[in-house]
């Protein structure tokens, strides 16, 4: 395991401060505010504290309400709305300077059998032909106003191996492409199955947790591929998460190869839809995933 997935480990380690309440703390983001996958991932850790290990979360709904400042903690209030014999669901307000920055409802569910179908896998590349991030981004670093924002892109995502199918958003500038994206990701290190129950990789619902984080990095790229549009690095939109939702369909491991396949349906009004899928390197269906998110050209 990596430095920065152990820091990222860390970070999702909540501190429990009362019975339904937890303080979170921030990284260093690449724009000055926290980073949405961050404290979604966060509440989806406050929300999970508080639901039965044999309860599993198969879908989460979020809105991001202000922006969130890294220097300073964050408390997540977890409400419990329902235990019901089989779906416990929560409720999670995160809260920094007495105002509420995020919200997010959870559902979790006990394990049963029932009917079974899928979307098939899309045609994708094997991520191990791909180049890495600290490999790719460098021949990119002309597209970027700022010379050192390769070195800290890198840094940002050091936590997983995310590597593009095809061509990111800064590499065609000016030329619009299918609103379509896919992209290779894994934690760059492998997660303990036997770790100490207080430690966060004992909780059952990291999995998913580290896919929350993940869903947030990339989701609107099909959005930016339409327009010919480099992106929030390279500086010809200004952006922001505005809500997002996933549903886990599939039981998976964030330390295995997993393909999250985006696409953009719609961008109209300063916002941009993304709607994802995520497949395991074999070809189970995992994830869906859904966001809107703010898009703007700068006048």
């Amino acid at each position: 395991m990596n430095k920065q997935l152990d820091d990222l480990l860390d970070l999702l380690d909540l501190e429990r401060i009362e019975q339904d309440l937890f303080r979170g703390r921030s990284r260093s983001a690449l724009v000055p505010r926290v980073f949405g996958g961050q404290v979604a991932a966060q509440a989806l850790v406050a929300a999970g504290r508080t639901v039965p290990e044999s309860r599993h979360a198969h879908s989460l709904h979020a809105y991001f309400l202000r922006t969130g400042d890294p220097g300073a903690p964050i408390v997540y209030e977890v409400d419990r709305i329902r235990d019901g014999r089989s779906f416990t669901t929560r409720r999670v307000v995160a809260v920094q300077h007495g105002r509420p920055i995020f919200h997010l409802s959870a559902s979790f569910q006990t394990a049963e059998d029932g009917l079974e179908h899928q979307a098939p896998m899309p045609p994708t590349t094997d991520p191990e032909l791909l180049p890495t991030a600290a490999e790719m981004l460098p021949r990119y670093a002309d597209r970027f106003s700022d010379p050192g924002i390769v070195g800290r892109m890198i840094e940002a995502r050091a936590a997983f191996d995310l590597r593009y199918v095809d061509e990111p958003p800064y590499a065609s500038v000016g030329v619009p492409r299918e609103p379509h994206s896919q992209v290779w990701f894994k934690t760059n290190g492998k997660l303990a199955d036997d770790a100490r129950p207080d430690s966060v990789q004992g909780d059952p619902h990291l999995h998913v947790c580290l896919a929350t984080y993940v869903s947030d990095m990339t989701l609107l790229d099909s959005v930016l591929l339409a327009h010919g549009r480099g992106g929030w690095t390279v500086g010809d939109v200004v952006g922001a998460s505005l809500d997002h939702a996933m549903w886990f369909h599939r039981p998976f491991r964030a330390d295995e190869w997993l393909l999250y396949d985006q696409e953009s349906p719609s961008a109209f009004g300063g916002r941009g839809l993304g709607q994802a899928r995520i497949y395991t390197q074999d070809g189970r269906l995992a994830v869906s995933v859904i966001q809107e998110g703010l898009v703007r050209v700068p006048r």
